[in-house]
């Protein structure tokens, strides 16, 4: 092995460095990819799933939040203490603190932030440049990191192609800020280099901090991802450890984090919280995926190019969908990294690889990307994918390797899939053939990565003249993604052409209806409508899809019942949720007041028909703000049906066991007599009794909320808010304490 090679500094002096020419491949490519479709959309692009149903609406939402857009400022100061305003979202579920809500998908993404020089309505028509930037971000990190491994920096253009249009990063753009993640990454590894060969000084506490923020989900990975980087290294003697080198590599790997932390610290805190967080496999589960096909499916993502992140082409078990699981490099797929591996000995590269193999294969090793959380995923697979792709350049740089025999061993491999079109299945009498799940992707799938590799292996016969062989080779990767991005967004899309048919016209009618209701301010519900359209309308609303909601979001719904992982989505028919959540409105397309009239209960009148929605006013709306005379414990709701425990919320406040003793003095325990009748009749005389304590004015800020109400005596006011430590109560100007009622909302003790 060539230590010096692999240590070189980066050819900077050369006459032209490549850099520029590499982000504007990258970004050109990328614009090519989009193009058609922006063209198709009218400009207001839109794919499917996550993309349509959070990024779009995330991006416009928080384009205007952050500018101080829709609700007022609140209290700002407390106890002589200043308080920050803009740190609530109404928009977001119930409510939720803003920090918590999108440091997951924006709040920290440099590309967010440049999305906010534009007026808040260009957003939708900005997300395909964005992704044009995220693309070219990519290309020109990955150049940054290949260039010290090759001798001559066309390879390095080519490299970071390969990494920029790898199946990760073609597939993530279904969910968008996942790109963000292979465009900064590679940045991070460069200086980390730096540091090592070069001797620069702060350049990776700088990057480390940017991924901190970008992303603390991902960068939980890209921690583990370069301790193995680095003990690779070290083993294969590519770096020379010294006390001076570890300590500098601490100080500004501690410093990077300590800079993030500043933001990404609440958000650690709410996490902690969130029982996605902190559900751990154990036994077996730690040792053995519970599906063969999971190993399959696992090996078989590092060979063909991956499917639409919602169709599955072969497997029927496993944990396949949504979970990022590719490797695949455009065109040559792994033939040229194993032309690598079979030419190079005691390589910290193969090291690397090897590790993340074993890594992939044993699910508590996977897991140690996701701070051991038990869900499965393979959105870790960009790091090791940055190093394959370096592996192919230096496999195709040098004259010596073999390219064309592991060629016709990765093609045999995928030829070998078809094994699952054509066995036997036995159904009772009848014989037909294959497993497949979808035939159609499977087919397109193996066609794109057969003719991939022949063109590969034409190009890679004749490499006698080094620079018309990289030119074609960057010519038919750059084609080769070109191509497949179009017909991958292509299979995702245009199977929901149908039903998002109507996804645009739905956005840009919400944003039109919010200037039509009426004033005040109160919750919504929607029916059979697209998803976040509360966000688009900047209005709390009962159907929600975001992972990262306040946690007790998650503790009052799962409480009653509700299965809250990722959207909230309570059926029409529980009515008492919708009167103790101040609902006063439920929207709908025009076109489904039928089908919600049959299967909503009685207690919605037909309000108006505004922007081509139909309005059903709530005849139970509660306002924001009311006292109970009676309590339950939490204990005693447990005992309930979800839609008696929803009933018994209206008539009593639930407490724990704790709050009941030290404020059960301000309420009566609700008599066994009081526990057996839920009829409807019974409901709505709870909501008489709990109007008649309401709020006589409710005020929603943007950093929380104000209320006035009048008390013949002292008493616990009810808010049907989320609660969160990072709440502050003032009463009177003086501060109170916030009760967590109901499993996870809140109250406070009024004088």
């Amino acid at each position: 092995m060539d230590f010096a090679h692999l240590s070189r500094p980066p050819r900077l002096r050369q006459k032209r460095d490549r850099f520029w020419l590499t982000v504007g491949l990258c970004a050109l490519t990328a614009a090519l990819i989009f193009l058609p479709f922006q063209i198709i959309d009218g400009g207001f692009f839109h794919y499917a799933g996550d993309f349509n149903g959070q990024q779009i609406g995330f991006y416009h939402y928080m384009n205007g939040f952050v500018k101080g857009q829709g609700y007022p400022d609140g209290l700002t100061s407390a106890g002589g203490h200043s308080l920050p305003t803009n740190t609530f979202s109404w928009a977001t579920d119930l409510g939720t603190g803003v920090m918590n809500g999108y440091s997951f998908y924006l709040y920290g993404s440099p590309f967010f932030w440049l999305s906010t020089l534009f007026p808040q309505s260009w957003v939708p028509y900005l997300m395909c440049p964005l992704l044009v930037l995220k693309f070219a971000a990519a290309g020109g990190g990955a150049y940054l990191y290949m260039r010290r491994y090759v001798k001559n920096l066309d390879y390095a253009v080519l490299a970071a192609c390969l990494y920029a249009f790898s199946g990760f990063g073609i597939y993530n753009i279904f969910f968008n800020h996942f790109i963000d993640v292979v465009a900064l990454f590679p940045w991070m590894l460069w200086a980390l280099d730096e540091c090592i060969y070069s001797g620069r000084r702060g350049l990776f506490a700088f990057f480390v901090a940017v991924n901190l923020l970008n992303s603390y989900f991902f960068f939980v990975g890209q921690v583990v991802f370069l301790i193995l980087y680095f003990a690779c290294k070290v083993s294969a003697g590519e770096i020379r450890l010294t006390r001076r080198l570890f300590g500098a590599l601490a100080f500004e790997s501690l410093l990077g984090v300590a800079l993030g932390c500043l933001l990404v610290w609440p958000a650690f805190l709410s996490l902690l919280q969130n029982p996605r967080t902190t559900d751990i496999s154990s036994g077996w589960g730690f040792l053995t995926y519970s599906k063969v096909q999971q190993y399959l499916a696992i090996l078989v993502s590092w060979i063909l190019p991956p499917d639409s992140p919602y169709i599955v082409s072969i497997w029927s078990e496993g944990t396949i969908k949504w979970t990022s699981m590719t490797a695949y490099l455009p065109l040559c797929s792994l033939a040229g990294a194993a032309a690598y591996w079979r030419s190079r000995q005691g390589d910290g590269k193969k090291r690397i690889i090897a590790l993340c193999a074993l890594f992939a294969l044993v699910p508590v090793l996977n897991s140690a990307f996701y701070a051991f959380n038990a869900s499965y995923y393979a959105r870790w697979y960009y790091m090791p994918v940055l190093i394959l792709a370096a592996m192919t350049v230096n496999a195709w740089e040098d004259p010596d390797a073999d390219l064309e025999r592991p060629a016709g061993m990765v093609a045999w491999l995928m030829i070998a899939t078809l094994a699952f079109a054509l066995v036997p299945v036995r159904d009772g009498e009848s014989w037909s053939l294959g497993v497949l799940e979808n035939p159609g992707q499977y087919l397109a799938v193996l066609a794109f990565g057969l003719a991939g590799l022949v063109i590969y292996h034409l190009i890679a016969r004749d490499r006698a003249d080094q620079k018309r062989f990289c030119r074609r080779m960057l010519g038919a990767v750059l084609a080769f993604s070109c191509l497949f991005g179009v017909v991958h967004i292509g299979i995702g899309k245009f199977g929901q052409w149908n039903y998002d048919s109507d996804l645009v016209e739905q956005y840009q009618a919400s944003v039109a209806l919010k200037e039509q209701f009426p004033e005040g301010d109160w919750r919504i519900d929607t029916y059979n409508c697209h998803d976040n359209l509360g966000l688009w309308m900047d209005k709390s609303c009962m159907q929600f899809f975001d992972s990262t909601v306040a946690p007790s979001i998650l503790d009052f719904y799962s409480s009653l019942g509700f299965t809250r992982d990722v959207r909230s989505n309570p059926e029409p028919y529980y009515y008492q949720l919708r009167g103790l959540l101040s609902v006063r409105f439920t929207i709908m397309p025009e076109d489904e007041r039928t089908n919600f009239e049959n299967e909503a209960v009685p207690g919605w009148t037909y309000y108006d028909t505004l922007e081509g929605f139909a309005l059903y006013e709530n005849d139970n709306y509660l306002p924001m703000g009311f006292t109970y005379d009676y309590y339950v414990t939490e204990e005693q709701l447990d005992d309930r049906t979800t839609q008696d425990a929803c009933a018994l919320l209206v008539r009593a406040l639930a407490l724990s066991e704790e709050d009941a003793a030290r404020y059960g003095q301000y309420l009566d325990p609700l008599p066994a007599d009081e526990m057996l009748d839920f009829s409807y009749q019974r409901y709505q005389q709870d909501i008489a009794d709990r109007r008649a304590s309401a709020c006589s004015d409710f005020v929603m800020t943007n950093s929380g909320f104000s209320a006035e109400i009048y008390l013949e005596k002292p008493n616990l006011v009810f808010f049907a808010v989320p609660y969160d430590d990072g709440f502050t109560a003032c009463v009177g100007g003086q501060e109170a304490e916030i009760l967590r009622v109901d499993n996870g909302l809140m109250a406070v003790l009024c004088p």
